[in-house]
């Protein structure tokens, strides 16, 4: 194995440029006489707009223009859009990226003032007066369905967005007619709100003379965003609108929809005739950048006297806010088949309302639907073995499908076709050592603290079917550039591209480069989320690299006077078999570009493009096991151990691997315990600051042990699984199953997300 292929761990050949200062993210882009935006945004959740006076601001220095709803709807644009729907009832409110005639959640853009500079247009929006009529908020999603609750859009006077439903509905109820023991859950899931370490900002320029809007934005989708961008709003053609996206620090889904302030510095850019530019602030990124999870859930699990899983049903109300962002739709649906995890249930019925709230609007949160799935099963199975008298970890094994089965049809949605889930759950039971736990519970208890252990046995879809694009371009010095239609938002895709293609190609990595994020440079492009970027992007990275190969295969037997099909290629030279003839790729390069030395039939330069599109999703899957401390005198929770056994199968770079993986599992902590949005009866949100919305830091956590038991998958060339969204799936249940095991010592029963310190030491002293 060559130092930089495929499975070695090479560190990251974008960090000398990005922790030296040179990293350019969406702030840093700056063009000459651009001018500022600042959004005036609505304090009530839900009101009429009954007038809006902007004489005195308009005069005020340094002010360019003041748009609002009423000059947006007179240039004819279109509104933002959901992505796709569900089913033909599904509602799609109106959605101007200005609020028209009513606001429906805090922090909604009413105005938007154009001025020389920020402070300048602050100033501008001071002196604004909006005159509102505040009406009844609805904020809480668990009665968001019920009569006394207000109405966030008159057409859906019950908040239902849409109703979907998906598996078994008669054979689950039979299920549980036949069932000797049942448990039942409520889970409240728990609001977040994304934090990144790159606030959200925008650069919109409209160049009249080549009559094209361009949009510099850090994002998952740039294709998606040309495509809405032109099609739905400004009503154009696809190649009169150009996304750029640099540097990227941090997404998290947070940056896959199209936001207004997107469409509102394009179409100002146009009004004004210069670049216009809008950056968030922390405080402002609270109230408007989308948000995630936010479901009421309740589930039921029927089991024989056995053990063994009969059947499940869940209803679900997940909150979308005040609109249906452009993939909000998604996650209470898209990843259903997590619920199914990694056993055999024969049936399950799934029921989900998507319902309005005036409360900020969701949209994909790390793991999209997948860790709220596997807290609930996973929960669902440590509440059956103790209703059974049975060790959880013997209960999952009781029931978990075995390799032999594979394919596998599940109970939900789900087929998956490779996977080792009880050595994962063995491995991950050896690690933690599973068999000492009780020595060690002992020695907690000695000390006057409560411990605990829990295990998540999780599994997830990944790389669905889509269509992926990558170009490699080889030039006359041998050099290499690969274009992709993916974007990275720290993955790392740079390092792991030029693995691929210095494996295939026999070259260092420091001779390729890797372009990602500007649709005029890659015509194609499905973007990165969902943890597809490896299976799609990678194959296509792979393929494109084949196909140069090929090509440099008929320039070097033209050369060399040789059938094509006695070439052979390694480590980086094209050889006539059986003799000592060859010619280097960067010779062959070379004379690709030289006129009259291509065979008949084939173009000048290597230049190839491939496309690669999966016919099904991968299954990535993994146990997890935590163990915890609580000290009962303040709540605080102490994580003593983490381990992790993932599949994610071919490992393309352990380092870049166990990055994502430590990610994802610290996201996944974080919303066990402590993080939270909280909107108050009247949709004022809480937890608007850092003051309020405590994020995890080092000390909360423990080192993680990671372990691979990569089993490669056959629907990609790569073999490979998603690993973006692995680590908070299987650590959200990990997390909450250790903690109320922990409690259950001293009689607490259940607890709610977030576990915090405050709530765990509420509930000790409830009962004790």
């Amino acid at each position: 194995m060559g130092e930089f292929d495929v499975g070695q761990p090479i560190p990251r050949t974008e960090d000398p440029r990005l922790l030296t200062g040179g990293g350019r993210y969406s702030d840093d882009y700056n063009l000459p006489h651009q001018l500022r935006a600042y959004m005036l945004r609505s304090p009530h959740a839900h009101a009429d707009i009954k007038s809006i006076d902007i004489d005195q601001a308009a005069a005020m220095p340094g002010v360019q223009t003041i748009l609002t709803a009423a000059d947006y709807r007179a240039d004819g644009h279109g509104d933002l859009q959901c992505g796709s729907r569900w089913n033909e009832h599904q509602y799609q409110p109106p959605n101007p990226p200005l609020a028209l005639g009513r606001v429906r959640h805090v922090g909604e853009a009413v105005v938007m003032v154009i001025a020389d500079t920020i402070d300048q247009a602050k100033d501008a929006a001071e002196a604004i007066n909006v005159e509102y009529a505040e009406l009844p908020a609805n904020t809480v999603t668990a009665i968001a369905m019920d009569d006394d609750t207000p109405a966030v859009w008159e057409h859906r006077p019950n908040n239902e967005c849409f109703y979907e439903q998906r598996g078994y509905p008669e054979e689950t109820r039979a299920a549980f007619e036949n069932a000797e023991v049942v448990v039942e859950r409520t889970f409240p899931i728990t609001r977040t709100i994304t934090n990144t370490i790159e606030p959200r900002a925008y650069l919109g320029d409209y160049n009249p003379m080549d009559q094209r809007y361009t949009l510099y934005t850090g994002c998952h989708y740039p294709h998606k965003i040309r495509e809405q961008m032109a099609l739905e709003v400004f009503g154009v053609a696809e190649q009169d609108v150009r996304v750029i996206a640099g540097d990227v620090g941090g997404s998290f889904g947070l940056r896959g929809s199209v936001y207004p302030e997107q469409v509102l510095v394009m179409w100002a850019s146009r009004r004004v005739g210069k670049p216009v530019k809008w950056t968030a602030e922390r405080s402002e990124a609270h109230l408007c950048d989308y948000q995630g999870r936010d479901n009421y859930s309740v589930a039921r699990l029927a089991l024989d006297k056995d053990g063994n899983f009969l059947g499940m049903h869940v209803r679900t109300l997940a909150a979308l806010g005040a609109f249906v962002t452009t993939g909000g739709n998604g996650p209470p649906i898209n990843n259903l088949g997590t619920l199914a995890g990694t056993y055999r249930t024969p049936t399950i019925h799934v029921e989900v309302s998507g319902v309005f709230t005036n409360t900020t609007p969701t949209c994909p949160y790390r793991g999209a639907g997948r860790p709220e799935a596997a807290y609930i099963i996973e929960t669902l199975v440590e509440a059956a073995a103790q209703k059974l008298g049975r060790d959880p970890a013997d209960l999952r094994r009781q029931n978990t499908i075995p390799p032999d089965a594979m394919p596998f049809k599940t109970g939900l949605v789900f087929t998956y076709d490779c996977g080792e889930f009880e050595k994962n759950l063995t491995d991950g039971l050896e690690m933690i050592d599973y068999a000492g736990f009780e020595a060690r519970r002992s020695e907690s208890e000695a000390n006057g603290k409560l411990r605990g252990i829990g295990i998540s046995n999780t599994i997830e879809r990944a790389g669905g079917p889509s269509m992926e694009e990558a170009t490699v371009r080889i030039d006359k010095t041998g050099n290499i550039m690969v274009m992709a239609g993916t974007i990275s938002q720290g993955q790392g895709h740079d390092t792991v591209y030029k693995q691929i293609v210095a494996e295939q190609l026999g070259v260092p990595v420091g001779r390729i480069r890797v372009r990602e994020g500007d649709t005029d440079m890659q015509g194609i492009g499905g973007g990165t989320g969902g943890s597809r970027s490896a299976t799609c992007g990678g194959s296509a990275v792979y393929r494109a690299a084949l196909a140069a190969i090929d090509k440099a295969k008929k320039l070097a037997a033209h050369q060399m006077e040789a059938s094509v099909d006695d070439i052979e290629f390694a480590d980086g030279t094209f050889t006539i078999a059986g003799t000592d003839r060859s010619m280097t790729l960067d010779e062959v390069a070379k004379v690709s570009y030289t006129p009259g030395k291509q065979p008949d039939g084939v173009d000048a330069g290597i230049d190839e493009r491939a496309t690669f599109s999966p016919k099904v999703a991968n299954y990535p899957n993994g146990a997890h096991a935590c163990e915890v401390e609580i000290d009962p005198d303040t709540g605080e929770i102490e994580i003593q151990a983490y381990v992790i056994v993932d599949d994610v199968g071919t490992v393309l770079n352990p380092a870049l691997l166990k990055g994502q993986i430590h990610g994802g599992v610290a996201q996944g902590v974080g919303q066990a315990v402590m993080e939270r949005a909280v909107y108050d009866g009247g949709g004022q949100n809480v937890s608007g600051s850092y003051m309020d919305y405590a994020m995890p830091r080092a000390q909360d956590f423990t080192l993680f042990d990671v372990k691979s038991n990569p089993v490669p998958t056959k629907q990609n060339p790569l073999g490979v699984k998603g690993a973006g969204e692995a680590g908070t799936v299987g650590a959200l249940p990990a997390v909450m199953n250790a903690i109320e095991h922990a409690l259950r010592g001293a009689g607490v029963e259940k607890i709610d997300l977030p576990a915090s310190p405050e709530r765990v030491w509420q509930a000790l002293r409830d009962v004790g």
